[in-house]
Parts: structure tokens; sequence; C-alpha cells
């Protein structure tokens, strides 16, 4: 793969792409292509065909989604599943139509059922229920990942497709609502800190598991797979006789919602108390990745959660604190 190949990378501006961005310039990639939504809407099917017939990428890296946490893939179910799934089909439809030579698709460890054996195995896709709260971004990610495969074996191209654990990181949505735990946790305790609360309550319980990879990690998986892993190398066939070809991308190491947000709430600073609201819903039970097979490749991840967390807390501070 040559260092001056022409690389589209579809989200640059996230917390995901922009750390896939900065990984492929680490790596001595001087020939990047990033467009924001208001130059090119991926939603928009005549758009995203005129930027590739303009800009010929040969090889493609499609982060951009329509994401958020428990709330708001539960309140936007219908945003979330189509504008999804119009990004998904107009980028791996043009990828296929001008000839790219490689791409890589970001999926999400939600397509797995909700009750799946644990460690959570490339096998275990549609096995099962999935989890209510996000089914709409989960089936739409599942249709990414099985329009690659079918364009693979209808059309001969080399579409592979990336599951993540849940990412955090420089550049991640702290937005009040719409974040996922991690981030809205740095907020909440940030916020709670500044003006001197007595109390932090979070929703649930605190007894979920969840595995979190640092943004940076996740970058270097994808610049590595891009790099070398192709869909011949990793196509499997699960038990009903499926060919697929994802893989997942993890950390390995799960916590407890309770010690992450009591994780947070040491590196922020915040001296208060830490309530739980048990009324509000816990979401997906546990959920660990088996990487093993991106291991056995090569690849494993570098920074470990509270290193992690503390340099998240400090993209926070420059960003919006005080």
């Amino acid at each position: 793969m040559s260092k001056d190949a022409k690389i589209y990378v579809a989200g640059h501006l996230g917390l995901v792409g922009g750390g896939i961005w900065r990984a492929f310039e680490r790596h001595g990639y001087n020939n990047l292509i990033g467009r924001s939504i208001d130059e090119v809407n991926l939603i928009n099917q005549q758009e995203v065909e005129e930027f590739f017939a303009s800009e010929k990428p040969e090889f493609v890296v499609l982060v951009a989604a329509k994401v958020g946490g428990i709330h708001a893939n539960d309140t936007y179910r219908g945003q979330f599943i189509y504008e999804n799934m119009m990004i998904e089909m107009n980028v791996i439809h043009a990828a296929k139509e001008h000839g790219v030579k490689k791409l890589l698709f970001l999926g999400s460890s939600c397509i797995y059922p909700k009750l799946a054996p644990q460690p959570l195995k490339e096998e275990s896709l549609l096995t099962g229920p999935l989890e209510p709260t996000n089914e709409p971004y989960a089936i739409a990610k599942i249709a990414g990942i099985r329009l690659c495969d079918a364009y693979n074996r209808q059309y001969g191209t080399n579409f592979i497709s990336a599951m993540p654990t849940n990412m955090y990181g420089p550049g991640d949505n702290y937005h009040p609502e719409n974040s996922h735990v991690l981030p809205a946790l740095i907020r909440r305790f940030h916020e709670a800190k500044e003006s001197g609360a007595d109390k932090v309550v979070c929703w649930g319980t605190g007894s979920p598991l969840r595995e979190f990879l640092y943004s940076d990690d996740l970058a270097e998986a994808c610049v590595f797979l891009v790099e070398n892993a192709n869909y011949e190398d990793m196509a499997f066939t699960d038990e009903s006789g499926t060919v697929q070809s994802h893989i997942n991308i993890g950390s390995g190491k799960e916590v407890t919602i309770k010690e992450l947000a009591e994780t947070v709430k040491d590196v922020v600073g915040f001296e208060g108390d830490l309530e739980w609201d048990a009324s509000k819903p816990d979401g997906t039970p546990r959920k660990l990745m088996d990487s093993s097979r991106i291991n056995a490749l090569g690849w494993q991840p570098q920074v470990e959660l509270r290193e992690g967390i503390a340099r998240a807390y400090q993209d926070f501070l420059t960003r919006y604190g005080k």
C-alpha cells in the first residue's frame, strides 16, 4: 500500500474518524481526503456519487454515522435507522461502482444479540434478539455488514467490516442528552465539581459490565486492517453456512458502570457522593468483545482505561472547561 494512496475517511471530523485520520498521518500517508456534511451530505446519493466520480479514492474507511447513547438511540429511533442505512448504502455502493481497492466499514458491538454468550464472538451475529433500546442503530449496522459481504461475493470487492467496542477519547461528544456513557460521566462530574454540588445521580444500578477502548487504539487497529487484512483472509462461515467477514476490535477488559463512574469521579476530582437511580434502564447487562481474531493477526491495544480517561478529561477541559 503506497504512502501516497488516496484514502477517503468518511466521518473524519468525529471522535473515531479524527483518530483514524491522525493515525494514517502518523504512519506516513499523505493523500487523505475528508469532507464535512456541508461539503458532501452522505445521506444524499447524488452528492456521494458526484464526490466519488470527482475524487476517485483508492481506499475508503467508512466511519460516518449518527451515534448516541441509550437516550438518543431510544428517542430518535427513526433517524438512527434511516440516516445510518442511507449513509452506508450510498458510500458502499459508490465504492463498488468506482473501483475502490479496499473499504473498511465500522460497525458497533451492539450488532450482537442482547443475551449472546460472552465474550461476544463474530459468529453470534443474528443468533438472537437485539437490545431494544438501540435496535434501529444495530439493524442499520448489520445491513452495512451484510452489504459488504454481498458485494464481495457478487462483485469480487474487497470490503471488510470492523466492530469496535465502546469508544472514548479526544474529540468525543459531551452533549448532556445525546452522548455515550463515559463522556456523559466526564461532563456530569465536571459540572458537579464546578458548581459545588454534593452528589451526582447516575442512571440504573451500576451493575452492567462494559468494555472501553481508547480512540487512538481503535485508530491504530483500523490502519492495521487497511494495511494487512483482506476479505479472503478474514472471511469465515458461521453455523448457518453464511460467509461473513467482520472482525471485533476491543480492549479485552471490562468494568462495571459503577467502577467506571468511580474512576471518572476520581480523575475529575469530584468529592461529593455518587448515587444510582435504579428506576432508569441499565441496557445490556454485559458486553465484552472477543477480539482474539484481530489479536492473532498482530494487533494489541496500548492505552489503559484510567490513563485514557485522564487524557479524555484533558481534552474536555481544553474544549469546554474553565
